[in-house]
């Protein structure tokens, strides 16, 4: 008669059994058997509650998947010839994707007679690059794609440790009292004619 390696409802070792002493014993305890290693001889059953088991599976399954960090990949699109006050502006959101710990593609778009001067999208792309150094490093070096110029800046901090910084400024946020400001009063002598 065929035997299994039975394991017992809190992991401990029954011993090797017959699968009718096996099945009769489950059916005392009222569990299920659950063959847990087919490929060992004799094969390996286990005394569980298999409904239960299910669920709490599940159940670790999404809160793991509730704690994972998804990684974004935001895009921001110059021109060679950008105006400083505006090349500040994309450096800063720039800067804002970066401390989110998402990834940056800037796209360098060049037009007409520009595409025969990608040195100039090359220095941008490199200045940027200098600019965010303490924030994030360069992935993927510039290349030219037909019209476009593209790098990849990636963030030196994690998504999760983005989203763990943030959380905790926002409880410190909330416990700072807020400040409490009356309104000025209004004299008789300063308040509108009618």
């Amino acid at each position: 008669m065929p035997e299994v390696r039975l394991v017992g409802p809190n992991g401990e070792q029954v011993g090797i059994v017959s699968i009718g002493d096996a099945l009769k014993l489950a059916q005392e305890a009222d569990l299920d058997l659950v063959e847990v290693a087919a490929t060992a001889r004799p094969p390996v059953c286990k005394l569980m509650d298999y409904g239960k088991f299910k669920y709490e599976s599940a159940m670790k399954a999404r809160e793991a998947r509730r704690n994972q960090a998804y990684t974004i990949i935001k895009e921001i699109k110059l021109r060679p010839k950008i105006d400083p006050h505006d090349y500040e502006t994309k450096k800063g959101h720039v800067v804002r994707f970066l401390k989110a710990g998402d990834k940056v593609k800037v796209t360098i778009m060049f037009r007409g007679r520009e595409q025969s001067r990608p040195e100039l999208g090359f220095r941008l792309l490199q200045r940027l690059a200098e600019d965010v150094t303490e924030l994030g490093f360069v992935e993927s070096q510039p290349k030219q794609d037909g019209r476009n110029m593209i790098m990849v800046i990636g963030p030196h901090k994690k998504k999760a440790e983005a989203k763990a910084e943030k959380a905790a400024a926002k409880a410190r946020r909330d416990e700072e009292p807020a400040e409490v400001t009356e309104a000025p009063e209004v004299s008789e002598a300063s308040a509108p004619q009618e």
